[in-house]
């Protein structure tokens, strides 16, 4: 189970992002500054934050930016009234991961929420083995067959994610929203032609085909 850290000092929100994510069955844990957030942290594991801007003792800024420098990894989602871009701005030059503007949407927040863990699973693991393939995240390399390949970055973590769940569906949203980001504007049209360039580079590879499920997305395949 994810454990997510609620950083908020308005009481009747904090409960309410808890509540949402809890029946969403994540574990939560609220606390209403950056101090108290810092020092649960210090105390037990965290998958995630959430945290708003304006709070007393230590704010968001802060907390994101001591939470940096400590060398802790975990994404970092900002909740804020406040949607000036230089706000936005500061937000993610201290570290922040994603960013949303009061009022909330919580349906929205535990989609973010989703998509954040995902791409931090991603991250953490940074490499994965099919057969005699290896995928090396560090480098965004594939080697198979004795040779390795460099690819681009978006074709290497689309590959990446589904070979982590092989046999597997992917919806080309949630391919999307992965990859290219939740508040991407790209149409999802491009997940097919990245699939497709994926296609002509390992068309001759042992260890995995990738599948199209006609009108829901796509899957590797272990062969």
């Amino acid at each position: 189970m994810f454990k997510v850290l609620i950083a908020e000092d308005d009481y009747e929100l904090r409960q309410l992002f808890k509540r949402v994510l809890e029946n969403n069955g994540y574990f939560v844990k609220g606390v209403s500054d950056g101090q108290e957030a810092l020092n649960a942290i210090n105390a037990e594991y965290f998958d995630l934050v959430i945290s708003d801007i304006m709070m007393p003792v230590v704010d968001g800024y802060g907390l994101v930016r001591q939470l940096r420098e400590m060398q802790q990894t975990m994404p970092v989602m900002m909740i804020t009234a406040k949607d000036a871009f230089d706000d936005m701005r500061m937000g993610f030059l201290s570290g922040t991961d994603d960013y949303m503007v009061k009022p909330i949407n919580v349906n929205e927040m535990v989609l973010r929420v989703s998509a954040l863990l995902r791409r931090a699973q991603m991250i953490n693991e940074r490499r994965q083995v099919i057969g005699d393939t290896i995928l090396e995240c560090d480098s965004l390399t594939v080697i198979s067959d004795g040779e390795s390949q460099v690819l681009p970055q978006k074709e290497f973590m689309l590959l990446y994610k589904m070979v982590s769940f092989p046999g597997r569906i992917f919806t080309r949203q949630q391919l999307m929203d992965d990859i290219w980001g939740y508040d991407s504007e790209t149409d999802t049209h491009t997940v097919d032609v990245h699939i497709g360039r994926l296609r002509d580079r390992f068309r001759d590879n042992k260890d995995f085909k990738i599948v199209t499920m006609r009108g829901v997305g796509y899957k590797v395949v272990k062969l």
